[in-house]
C-alpha cells in the first residue's frame, strides 16, 4: 500500500465527527492492506511509529527542508524500513546521518505525506485514531467482537500484534481463534488495570457493595514477572526497569513459586517512623537508574494476575487475593474486605496517618480487566487530584523573572485526542521545579506569543484542585479551582491524562450546568 492511502484516510478521519464513519474509514483501509504491512501501518494511523522515538528531535525533523515529490511513490513498508534505519544510526557523527536519511525520505515524499511524516517523527500527529478507536476498526475489519480484541491486545499489550492476528485469521472463525490464541504469557507485560475517581469511602462502597479496601501507595506502579530465576519488573509503560531495582528483583525470587506476575507499587524505602519516602523521591530515584536495594526502594503488591502456569485474570478478586496472601506474606498491600463505609472510612484515616495517598476500594468478585479504568476499582484521596498536559508556559516577573511559571494546562478530549485548555497556575512550584520545568518546555518549545511559550503536549502534571466551575473562557466550558502543582508524572504519557470528559462530569455533579 502507498503511504499516501494512509495519509488520505489520517485526514478523513481527522476530518470525521462521528466515532462510527471514523471507525468504517480505518476498517476499509485495513481490509486492504499486505500481512506484511498491518503492524506498521497500525502504528503511523494511531500516531506513533512501531519503532517508538528513532532519535531525531522536533529541530532536526523540521529543520530538514526538502522539495515535495510531485506524485506518491513510498509505500508504507518502504516508510518503515527507512524510520528502521534512522533508528539503527547511532555514534560519532550520527546527527549528520540522520539528517541525510530524514531528507532522502522526506525527498520522495509529497507535501502532504511530508507533513503527515514530520508528525508522526515527533509524536504529534493526531488524527483522532486512538487506540480504543483502532481496536474497534480491527474488530470490523476482521469480523470479530470488539471485546475479543481488546482481550487480545491488555494480554498482548500491543495493538499492533493483534491487528495482526486478526487480519491474518481471516473473516470471523479464524480471527476469533487466532485472538484467542493470545493469552497472559509471563515475561511479556499487560497494560494495568486502572481506576475510576470516587469522592469518598462512602460513595465507592455504595457504588460496589462489599469491597477490598487497601492502601493507595503513593510510589510507581510496577508490574513484576518471574519465570524460574529469570526476573522482569515492568512500569505502567510497560518499560523494563529490571536493572533499576535489583532489591525489588531479589523479593520476587524469594517467593514460593517458579512463575508468577504481580501487580503492585514501588515506594522509597520506609523510614523509621513507618511511612515511606515521598513519591518525588522514589521518582528521582527511579529516573536516576539509581540502583533500588532493599535500603532505598520498597515494594508492596496489590494482585497477582499468573501462578505457576494458572492464570487468574479471570477469577474474582477475592481468589487472586487468596494467592496473594499466601505468596507474598508481609509484602502484601494492607487491606480489609467490607461492606461498612464507617470501617472503610477508618481505613481510610489509618492509610492517611502512615503518610499514604488515600485508598482503592474493589469490588470483592471484580477480574482483571487489563488496560481497562472501569467502574469495579475506585480510587479515594483526601484531595481532589488530575493529571494534564501542559500546553504552554508564561516567563515570570519579580522574583520569577527569567523562569517559566505560570503554566497553560490541558485535559484530554476522547474524541479528537487533542488537548482542551481547562485554566492556568502558577501554585505549588519550588524554586528548583521552576529551575527544572524552564529547561523541559524550551527543549519541547513550538511558538512563542508574547510572554507565552507553547510547548509540544508531552509534559503530564499532577494538580491538586478544589474542584470546577462553567467557564465560556474556556473551549471545554469547565475550568478548575485553586489549581496547585504536586508534582511531574514521568511515569505516565499524554495519552493517559484525564478528559475534559471527566471534568464535565464533575461540572454536572455540582450543580452548575
Amino acid at each position: 500500500m502507498l503511504l499516501a492511502e494512509l495519509v488520505e484516510t489520517s485526514a478523513t478521519v481527522a476530518a470525521t465527527a462521528a466515532r462510527s464513519a471514523k471507525v468504517a474509514a480505518l476498517a476499509a483501509t485495513l481490509r486492504r492492506l499486505a500481512p506484511g504491512e498491518v503492524v506498521p501501518a497500525v502504528a503511523f494511523l494511531t500516531g506513533q511509529p512501531r519503532q517508538g522515538k528513532v532519535g531525531v528531535g522536533y529541530a532536526t525533523v523540521f529543520g530538514a527542508q526538502v522539495s515535495a515529490a510531485a506524485e506518491p511513490s513510498l509505500t508504507v513498508g518502504e516508510v518503515d524500513a527507512a524510520i528502521d534505519q534512522l533508528g539503527a544510526l547511532g555514534g560519532p557523527g550520527s546527527g549528520g546521518a540522520r539528517r541525510d536519511a530524514l531528507m532522502s525520505l522526506l525527498g520522495r515524499a509529497t507535501a502532504a505525506e511530508q507533513e503527515f511524516l514530520r508528525r508522526l517523527l515527533v509524536g504529534e500527529l493526531r488524527q483522532g485514531a486512538l487506540e480504543g478507536m483502532m481496536a474497534d476498526a480491527i474488530g470490523k475489519a476482521a469480523g470479530v467482537p470488539l471485546a475479543a480484541v481488546r482481550r487480545a491486545a491488555m494480554l498482548a499489550g500491543d495493538l499492533c500484534e493483534v491487528a495482526a492476528a486478526a487480519l491474518a485469521g481471516g473473516d470471523g472463525g479464524g480471527a476469533s481463534e487466532a485472538l484467542a490464541a493470545i493469552g497472559l504469557r509471563v515475561l511479556r507485560p499487560v497494560l494495568p488495570m486502572l481506576a475510576s475517581t470516587a469522592a469518598d469511602v462512602y460513595e465507592a462502597i455504595g457504588a460496589l457493595g462489599r469491597s477490598s479496601v487497601e492502601w493507595k501507595l503513593d510510589g510507581a506502579r510496577i508490574q513484576a514477572h518471574r519465570d524460574g530465576s529469570d526476573v522482569r519488573l515492568f512500569t505502567r509503560n510497560l518499560n523494563d526497569v529490571t536493572e533499576r531495582l535489583p532489591g525489588v528483583a531479589d523479593v520476587v525470587r524469594s517467593f514460593a513459586c517458579e512463575q508468577v506476575v504481580l501487580d503492585g507499587e514501588v515506594v522509597g524505602a520506609y523510614e523509621e517512623e513507618g511511612g515511606p519516602h515521598a513519591f518525588q523521591d522514589t521518582m528521582s530515584r527511579f529516573s536516576r537508574h539509581d540502583p533500588g536495594g532493599p535500603d532505598q526502594m520498597a515494594v508492596r503488591f496489590f494482585d497477582c494476575l499468573l501462578v505457576d502456569g494458572r492464570s487468574l485474570i479471570d477469577e474474582p478478586l477475592t481468589e487472586r487475593a487468596a494467592v496473594l496472601d499466601e505468596l507474598a506474606g508481609a509484602w502484601r498491600v494492607p487491606s480489609v474486605v467490607t461492606e461498612d463505609g464507617d470501617e472503610a472510612a477508618a481505613f481510610l484515616e489509618g492509610a492517611l496517618a502512615s503518610r499514604h495517598e488515600g485508598v482503592m476500594v474493589k469490588a470483592v468478585g471484580s477480574l482483571y480487566e487489563a488496560g481497562r479504568r472501569g467502574g469495579v476499582w475506585r480510587k479515594v484521596k483526601p484531595v481532589i487530584t488530575l493529571d494534564l498536559v501542559v500546553l504552554a508556559a508564561e516567563w515570570g516577573h519579580g522574583r520569577r523573572q527569567g523562569w517559566l511559571s505560570n503554566l497553560h494546562l490541558g485535559a484530554r478530549d476522547e474524541a479528537s485526542g487533542a488537548f482542551v485548555m481547562v485554566g492556568k497556575t502558577f501554585k505549588g512550584m519550588t524554586d528548583e521545579l521552576l529551575t527544572w520545568q524552564t529547561a523541559q518546555f524550551l527543549e519541547r518549545e513550538v511558538e512563542r506569543r508574547g510572554i507565552e511559550v507553547h510547548v509540544r503536549p508531552e509534559l503530564v502534571v499532577e494538580v491538586a484542585i478544589d474542584g470546577v466551575h462553567a467557564s465560556p473562557r474556556y473551549p471545554g466550558g469547565v475550568t478548575l479551582r485553586f489549581a496547585r502543582v504536586r508534582r511531574y508524572r514521568d511515569d505516565k504519557l499524554p495519552a493517559e491524562a484525564d478528559t475534559i470528559q471527566t471534568l464535565q462530569a464533575m461540572l454536572r455533579r455540582s450543580g452548575q450546568n
